[in-house]
């Protein structure tokens, strides 16, 4: 019988690993959603950096309650498929990353709650339990997602051909190009254009027969 090959997948978070844009979510409580809903747009096109756009999405959160965090959770949608995919790499001994434009506050649960290797994604600066509207520590933008994916298949001891990265927007191009395959998931047609493969139904789970893996 033959063994299959180990695989690291690293995903994309916000309309990847779940179908809720974290940022909009917390816009929303804020009463910016329409402001950085339209920047968010921008940036997931290519049209704008994407440190900028997150720095004036960022902004407009201050005064936030940390509270909110948890309240987004409440709001969160995973991806269909999302579980079938991660119990299925991990039953053939694969490992899955998630690195994101978004932000640790709620990635961190998100990681425990899926069962994640590693995850990697901003961090939003608080000072006595309010945004202050800013960030803290390096901006994790498309070279930050990229170096992970390195650094993660690195302690995996896996060469770049056995990964896979996943995302629908421009901020994921890097890493896509990084790996050893790169697929655009329901993605912006920029993204589609320059991904190895596409797939198109929002089914996570779709990723584990293109690896040649079953659940």
């Amino acid at each position: 019988m033959t063994v299959p090959p180990r695989f690291l997948v690293v995903l994309d978070a916000d309309s990847t690993l779940i179908e809720n844009e974290v940022i909009e979510l917390l816009a929303d409580a804020a009463g910016s959603l329409d402001l950085v809903a339209e920047v968010t747009e921008q940036a997931m096109r290519g049209e704008i950096d994407f440190a900028e756009s997150l720095r004036a999405r960022v902004k407009t959160l201050a005064g936030l309650s940390t509270g909110v965090f948890a309240d987004a959770l409440r709001l969160i949608r995973p991806t269909p498929g999302v579980h079938d995919l991660i119990s299925g790499l991990h039953a053939n001994g694969c490992s899955v990353g998630v690195v994101s434009g978004g932000f640790h506050e709620v990635l961190d649960p998100l990681a425990a709650l899926f069962g994640l290797d590693h995850w990697r994604a901003n961090r939003l600066e608080a000072v006595d339990g309010r945004l202050t509207g800013g960030l803290v520590g390096p901006i994790i933008d498309a070279r930050a997602k990229a170096a992970a994916l390195r650094e993660w298949a690195a302690a995996e001891s896996l060469p770049l051909r056995q990964t896979v990265a996943v995302g629908d927007g421009a901020n994921d191009l890097l890493m896509m190009h990084a790996a050893g395959l790169g697929i655009a998931f329901n993605a912006k047609p920029v993204v589609r254009a320059r991904a190895d493969l596409a797939i198109d139904v929002c089914d996570l789970s779709q990723v584990l027969p293109v690896l040649g893996l079953r659940g």
